[in-house]
């Protein structure tokens, strides 16, 4: 079962945004106190007593509203309502309870979903009978909070996870999970469509025909997988429908919770800005990447074509170097066996542990062939190196000095290591801490 998905709904200027921005942890939406300041759906993870779920911020409802901008914030806001788990209808309790709070909640109420009704602005506790009001609405007990100040916040939080599905967020563990992302018209669904020997996904060389991710899970072999059709992501530019601006976020959340991503590039464009985006949003992730070009039919051939389409790419995605790259025809079927082999071995690597011992040898000889970085006569020291967890590999330095390990020594190590133990198609990552100080210092 993918990460839960909670959807924050109510009237413009009720404080969604900051409350977003507060439980994410980060300034991700904007914060204004002009009504409509956020007119798209804002994504991110967040987790609360370890369980992890997909936080939407949404423009605000106006229900009556026949100007453009609101009744596109309206239509984006009931696609996330009508694809989340848990709903959580803002209101403001320094204004009360309003005509527009009483039309949103009849809409909600026909969703026949979870709707947890929340009053913000209660900055005092001398201001609670501020929300004995809300009652009215019928959705069930008001949970007062205060999201500037963040009083309420884990009450609330507690309440959120509660109300997810049994069993949300987890997932068979001997499965592996592929998330086919791209741009749209790249060929994800041919693909999937393909490898399944069967026509599960609907194909379209319309732009966008997946509205949403799509599941299915097969057999090969001994080995199970589950194979994530997700919709196109566009450039911000070309997102007009409302329905596809909610794809996106479907996208980002099966790239969250697949163990491999299969970034298909479409050779005829060759790496485009937002092949980058894409290929980025895996690689940030952490998750295992497999870089497959399709349409390689349509490409005309001369002397060492595809090393050299193979050096442009490698080119233009400096970042993902130890990805592999597959040339592939999906309408041919050329070298498509060779897709879910390498999505297999990626897989297999992203789990991959390295014992202490050979990893701090490892790391020794490195240092002793190449020195490390110094600065007025101080050299970094590395005193110790473990692997603290897989999926991807996460590797924890014990040094003498942050400021001394440079990006370009940190490379370095990371290329020894892939050298001497593979890890194709996962980015590998580092933590250093600094010799005396703890770990969260």
């Amino acid at each position: 079962m993918s990460k839960p998905i909670v959807a924050v709904v109510g009237r413009p200027n009720v404080g969604k945004s900051t409350f977003f921005n507060k439980v994410v942890g980060r300034r991700v939406s904007i914060i204004d106190d002009t009504p409509g300041v956020t007119r798209d759906r804002i994504y991110a993870e967040a987790e609360w007593r370890n369980i992890g779920f997909a936080l939407i911020d949404t423009g605000g409802i106006e229900p009556d509203s026949t100007e453009v901008i609101p009744a596109q914030m309206r239509a984006q806001a009931e696609i996330a309502i009508d694809t989340s788990d848990v709903i959580l209808f803002m209101v403001d309790g320094r204004e009360g309870l309003t005509a527009s709070d009483r039309e949103v909640a009849d809409m909600l109420r026909r969703t026949h979903k979870k709707i947890v009704l929340v009053v913000n602005k209660i900055d005092e506790p001398s201001k609670q009978t501020d929300y004995y009001d809300f009652y009215e609405l019928g959705i069930g007990d008001p949970v007062p909070i205060s999201a500037a100040n963040m009083l309420g916040i884990g009450d609330l939080l507690d309440i959120i996870v509660d109300d997810f599905p049994e069993g949300a967020g987890e997932e068979e563990e001997d499965t592996t999970k592929i998330a086919v992302i791209g741009k749209p018209n790249v060929g994800k669904s041919s693909l999937i469509n393909a490898l399944l020997g069967e026509n599960r996904v609907i194909v379209s060389p319309i732009a966008g025909t997946t509205r949403d991710s799509i599941d299915t899970p097969f057999v090969k072999g001994d080995d199970k997988y589950l194979l994530i059709d997700t919709a196109g992501i566009r450039r911000r530019s070309k997102v007009n429908e409302d329905i596809e601006r909610f794809s996106v976020i479907r996208a980002i959340a099966a790239v969250e919770r697949c163990d491999v991503c299969v970034v298909m590039i479409d050779a005829q464009d060759g790496v485009t800005d937002q092949d980058k985006k894409i290929a980025g949003i895996a690689h940030e992730a952490g998750k295992g990447v497999i870089l497959v070009v399709n349409k390689w039919d349509l490409v005309e051939k001369e002397t060492n074509t595809m090393k050299k389409f193979e050096e442009k790419v490698r080119g233009e995605l400096t970042f993902m170097s130890y990805a592999p790259i597959l040339f592939i025809s999906v309408l041919t079927g050329k070298r498509m066996d060779n897709v879910i082999g390498e999505a297999k071995i990626v897989a297999e690597n992203r789990k991959k542990r390295i014992p202490t011992g050979q990893l701090n040898s490892l790391i020794m000889d490195a240092v002793m062939m190449q020195q490390t970085p110094s600065d007025k006569g101080k050299h970094l020291r590395i005193y110790y190196v473990a692997q603290i967890s897989t999926e991807p590999p996460l590797f924890s330095f014990k040094i003498n000095s942050r400021e001394l390990m440079h990006f370009s020594y940190a490379r370095y190590l990371e290329n020894k290591i892939r050298d001497a133990y593979g890890f194709e198609g996962t980015p590998i990552k580092f933590v250093f801490k600094e010799k005396g100080k703890r770990d969260d210092d």
